[in-house]
């Protein structure tokens, strides 16, 4: 299996607009083909996706989901998730994308919607306990350990990052860009708030 390098998977986010993970994932499954990973990227729906990516969403819903236990609601979530007209708002896929959604934010607790969202401060702080973590090791390896640790910390805090609840081998933003795929419009998650009984709620 040929080494998938950088600038291989830049070439091909730059023509398909994919995102990194994607696009490498494409690569490592056809052995570096960009014609064929292009192909296996809009199979999956990611480079239709991200077509619709700058389109404004100003319709949608906000969805509430309460999770009940031992018959009393214990926690609950508010999402709003954003679509482009008030059709696909109203449809069962976007509807049930919304509830999904919530349900995570939920079982998963989440603190910002993406990776842009965490404040520069938070993302500093990270650094300088991993770099005080693997300052022993050799430079040529130090940014991809920091880089990996970052990606673990933002799939722990970032919704978008999170691996979904229902199927671990799926992050959240691969059930966004499966509903773009299908419904044919842009969608953007805006913002959730979480409340749980005896701890302060959470918006984002």
């Amino acid at each position: 299996m040929p080494e998938i390098t950088a600038r291989q998977v830049k070439e091909l986010r730059d023509i398909t607009g994919a995102g990194m993970m994607d696009a490498k994932r494409a690569l490592t499954e056809t052995g570096g083909d960009s014609e064929k990973a292009q192909d296996l990227l809009r199979t999956w729906g990611v480079a239709k996706a991200a077509s619709k990516a700058g389109r404004a969403t100003k319709e949608g819903v906000v969805h509430a989901y309460v999770h009940h236990s031992g018959g009393i609601a214990k926690q609950g979530a508010l999402v709003e998730l954003d679509c482009e007209t008030d059709f696909v708002a109203k449809t069962d896929d976007f509807r049930t994308l919304a509830r999904e959604i919530a349900m995570q934010v939920v079982g998963a607790s989440p603190q910002y919607v993406r990776r842009e969202d965490v404040p520069e401060a938070v993302v500093e702080r990270e650094k300088a306990v991993y770099r005080e973590q693997v300052k022993d090791k050799p430079e040529n390896i130090v940014e991809k350990i920091l880089q990996g640790k970052l990606n673990d910390f933002y799939s722990k805090i970032c919704l978008l990052d999170q691996a979904w609840i229902k199927d671990d081998k799926k992050k959240v933003s691969d059930l966004v860009t499966e509903a773009v795929a299908n419904l044919k419009e842009n969608i953007t998650v805006a913002r959730f708030a979480r409340f749980a009984v005896g701890e302060p709620d959470g918006e984002q």
